[in-house]
């Protein structure tokens, strides 16, 4: 993997990931967004926000911009890490601000490549709408594709619609059916949005993306920063392999315990999944409830009052 070779392989992944987004909504039967002329989106707004970008260089998203490797100091206080974190706490307020009204909802993630004649696109449609009709709103990455799917799901069903979109390199646009839309220009924080709002995941086949939510979801909960929160991989053909790399390597080397294992389901049924998550919520809202009173109920708190 030398450098000229890891620089190929880099940029093939990217010329990747536009033609899975452009596939999705070419399935759905519109034109990519990266396609319509000078559309990039960052932030709420419709250009690339050069406030802190290094003139000298080509536009680069603001995570990029974040985590590349360090080049001359800026003489610009808008163009430095310190002008950065202001920015960084300024998206997480709007993203709190816009979502503060979400009591109980669940986000799906899976891939953008699929059209609406695919099955997972239609199970994804019909789970939402289950979960839409039991009073959950749905979240997703407000792109096409399986994303796309969930969110016609909860809008058909009468729910609320949320997508939460990532800034990058090429426009990837918010599918139609979106109800309240937040663009992000970082990733971190649009993945705590995605924890903080929802009460479970339901993962479809996907690609990196996914595989990462997955994985920060189950590392909250090993470490038991969130609980009572289903991860329900969705398509137990796709999953399988994973599953049993899991079992056999990760597990057989005593990387992880047998119970960490437990804290997935698979399944291929939408009213499974559905089921799943409603119970979890009637378990998380019941220990929320006990961790209240007892909080009430100890000394100290006794002695606060």
């Amino acid at each position: 993997m030398d450098p000229a070779a890891l620089a190929s392989a880099e940029s093939d992944a990217m010329a990747g990931l536009r033609e899975r987004t452009e596939v999705g909504h070419l399935a759905a039967g519109r034109v990519p967004p990266s396609q319509i002329g000078d559309s990039h989106q960052a932030g709420a707004t419709r250009v690339i926000d050069d406030s802190i970008r290094n003139v000298y260089v080509a536009p680069v998203t603001e995570d990029e911009k974040l985590l590349q490797f360090p080049g001359p100091s800026a003489t610009d206080f808008t163009r430095t890490d310190t002008w950065r974190v202001l920015r960084i706490m300024g998206e997480f307020i709007e993203g709190f601000d816009t979502l503060a009204w979400v009591q109980k909802a669940v986000t799906v993630f899976g891939s953008a490549r699929i059209g609406p004649d695919d099955p997972q696109y239609k199970k994804a449609e019909q789970v939402a709408g289950l979960l839409a009709k039991a009073g959950f709103a749905v979240i997703t990455g407000a792109g096409p594709g399986i994303m796309e799917a969930a969110n016609k799901g909860a809008r058909l069903a009468g729910g609320r619609s949320i997508g939460c979109n990532i800034e990058l390199p090429f426009e990837q646009g918010t599918n139609p059916y979106v109800d309240t839309v937040i663009h992000f220009r970082y990733f971190m924080v649009r993945k705590t949005m995605f924890i903080k709002y929802s009460t479970a995941f339901i993962i479809f086949p996907g690609g990196f993306g996914t595989l990462d939510e997955t994985f920060d979801a189950l590392t909250l909960i090993q470490t038991g920063k969130i609980y009572q929160f289903p991860v329900i991989l969705f398509g137990r053909h796709y999953w399988a392999g994973l599953i049993r790399w899991l079992q056999a390597r990760v597990l057989g080397e005593g990387k992880i315990s047998p119970g960490d294992l437990q804290l997935m389901l698979l399944t291929d049924d939408p009213e499974e999944a559905a089921r799943v998550v409603i119970s979890a919520y009637a378990a998380q809202s019941q220990a929320v409830t006990e961790r209240a009173r007892a909080r009430k109920s100890s000394p100290r708190e006794r002695l606060n009052d």
